[in-house]
């Protein structure tokens, strides 16, 4: 039986495109007001005023969350507007790919600080309030689903930075689920396969050119935002006495 979201807050990171995008507007769809997180100021205010014309409520907060300040204001700001916090969706990432020897440093830094440390800030800031939501009468249950990737299960050559901080992510997400899953707060990770995104986009033309051409062959038809985010929907609206604590969502031709 689906739990209904009306009256709870819900923070949802990488939101101004796809995955974030979509569980917004889904978990709006739900009753649940969301309050969407990115850098992109513009897309978020496309994003609210979609959300308000179809009837459900949203608030856009602009910030770079792998600052621990501007994270941990996202999340005030949140508490300040609304006064609860009941769902954390940790979806911000970064997909850089190459090989060891020759990829650039850089790129590894920039994947830690949005994959790891941008989902450690907002767990921490948001942490407090989703166990206070968890105690009161309106589910009695809270909510953080982070966002990993098949590379948090499994690792391939050229993708070796990429597989280190998604395997941490379900560590993390592992951990901190066994500290707080008897106040009833639920932490779920969701491995998505391919999804059709601007994932890969940030990577060079060879590394482009080369994904595009392997997925054309192998994965003819990957998964929408939407696939994913009626997956982070049923994970949040389960009876208070069901957690999912692991789900992997893939393309049904991708192997």
């Amino acid at each position: 039986m689906e739990q209904k979201l009306v009256g709870t807050i819900a923070i949802i990171t990488g939101a101004s495109s796809g995955i974030g995008a979509a569980t917004a507007r889904r978990l709006a769809a739900h009753g649940a007001t969301v309050a969407v997180v990115a850098r992109r100021a513009d897309r978020l205010d496309t994003l609210v005023s979609d959300i308000e014309a179809a009837g459900g409520s949203a608030l856009g907060v602009q910030a770079d969350i792998t600052d621990r300040a501007q994270a941990e204001r996202a999340v005030s700001t949140v508490i300040d507007r609304f006064g609860r916090i009941d769902i954390l969706i940790n979806n911000a990432g970064l997909m850089l790919l190459g090989p060891v020897l020759d990829q650039d440093v850089e790129e590894w830094e920039r994947m830690i600080a949005v994959n790891q440390r941008g989902l450690l800030f907002m767990t921490k800031a948001a942490l407090p309030h989703l166990l206070i939501a968890a105690n009161d009468e309106l589910r009695g249950v809270a909510d953080i689903v982070n966002i990993s990737s098949i590379a948090g299960r499994q690792a391939w050559a050229n993708f070796a930075a990429y597989n280190m901080t998604k395997f941490g992510v379900n560590g993390f997400t592992e951990a901190l689920r066994q500290e707080v899953t008897k106040k009833h707060v639920r932490v779920g990770v969701l491995e998505p396969g391919a999804v059709e995104t601007e994932l890969i986009s940030h990577n060079n033309d060879t590394i482009k050119d080369h994904l595009a051409v392997s997925d054309a062959k192998n994965i003819p038809e990957k998964l929408q935002p939407e696939d994913i985010a009626e997956s982070i929907t049923y994970m949040v609206t389960r009876h208070r006495r069901s957690s999912i604590a692991e789900l992997w969502a893939m393309p049904t031709s991708q192997a």
